[in-house]
């Protein structure tokens, strides 16, 4: 096991094993946050569900107040005649059957994102053992494959994110940079969580949120009061 550095240790011996509000809890993230960089502000849950179980699955979309810090480099896979309107909302790569011969053959995707109108999914379909893997196939799921791409390429530039819970029924989400500020944080993470709740499936029985975390980049954690 490796050895944790000094300004690991120090910022842990801040915290203790105590759990903090929600509130107290982003103040020891931000006081904590030891990096020469704009560290990333994480929130992690381990949830109260069966991951096994179809019926039990957490996923959807919000739209964080404030971003999450990072600029989404945006793909846009759209009939020429909704070309413009997905360039002019912010699409980084915008294109047809030619952006999906593209990727084919060269294998490789230069975006963080994938939107879609629902008539290029069969084409699309070509390059779903390329995009699925990382995660990047538009899914009506999460609201990517659409009629009106312009206005989800705008939503996701604002701060829209997915969630889906991973194989061990935890969820982990970005939820800004410790430039941001406690406000700023702090609405994120409440953003966040009430969706987390809202989306309880009725078929969890017992505690749904069994463990709620915050910590900044290389920073320890901070027990969150559930």
């Amino acid at each position: 096991m490796s050895k944790r550095g000094k300004k690991y240790t120090e910022a842990q011996e801040l915290i203790g094993a105590d759990e903090y509000s929600l509130a107290d809890a982003v103040d020891k993230v931000i006081e904590t946050s030891k990096t020469s960089f704009d560290s990333s502000v994480e929130l992690h849950m381990a949830l109260g569900i069966d991951p096994s179980k179809g019926d039990q699955l957490v996923r959807g979309t919000v739209t964080l107040p404030h971003g999450t810090g990072k600029k989404l480099r945006i793909a846009a896979f759209v009939p020429q005649d909704k070309v413009k309107e997905a360039e002019d909302a912010g699409a980084a790569l915008v294109g047809s059957e030619e952006l999906i011969d593209k990727i084919q053959k060269s294998g490789k995707c230069d975006f963080d994102i994938a939107v879609a109108t629902p008539d290029m999914m069969r084409f699309l379909g070509k390059v779903a053992k390329i995009l699925g893997p990382k995660g990047l196939m538009p899914n009506p799921k999460n609201e990517t494959v659409t009629p009106d791409p312009a206005n989800v390429i705008k939503e996701l530039s604002q701060g829209k994110v997915s969630f889906r819970n991973d194989d061990g029924g935890n969820m982990h989400q970005v939820i800004g940079k410790v430039s941001f500020g406690k406000d700023a944080l702090l609405e994120n993470a409440e953003a966040y969580l009430a969706i987390i709740k809202k989306n309880k499936p009725s078929s969890s029985k017992g505690v749904f949120l069994k463990k709620v975390v915050l910590c900044s980049s290389m920073g320890p954690s901070v027990r969150v009061k559930i």
